[in-house]
């Protein structure tokens, strides 16, 4: 797999606390498949869901692509098991009305 250098564009805004851990032990994974995280939020008393946008470097991220990181991000977030409850993992697209993470994305 040939990596595109806007693959490893820095995000200018950054996750804290418990969403800093997840996002730390998430994005390298979702890099081996070309995909840049773009936020992690926890939204839900204990935890009630783990929502997790990415996207290739050119803005693309369909439901296939959704899938595959879902299917890889699961076994990571149940070793690292950051949230004690239970709690639903939603990846997704940024979308239309994206969080704006990165200076490519002014």
């Amino acid at each position: 797999m040939q990596l595109d250098a806007d693959q490893f564009e820095p995000r200018l805004v950054m996750e804290q606390g418990i969403a800093a851990r997840i996002a730390a032990a998430i994005e390298p994974a979702l890099g081996t498949f070309g995909f840049r995280l773009v936020r992690v939020k926890v939204t839900g008393r204990d935890g009630g869901t783990l929502q997790v946008m990415a996207e290739r470097p050119d803005g693309s991220f369909t439901i296939d692509d959704c899938e595959t990181a879902s299917r890889a991000l699961s076994p990571i977030l149940d070793v690292e098991d950051p949230i004690q409850a239970a709690y639903r993992l939603e990846v997704s697209s940024p979308g239309i009305d994206r969080p704006l993470v990165r200076r490519s994305d002014i």
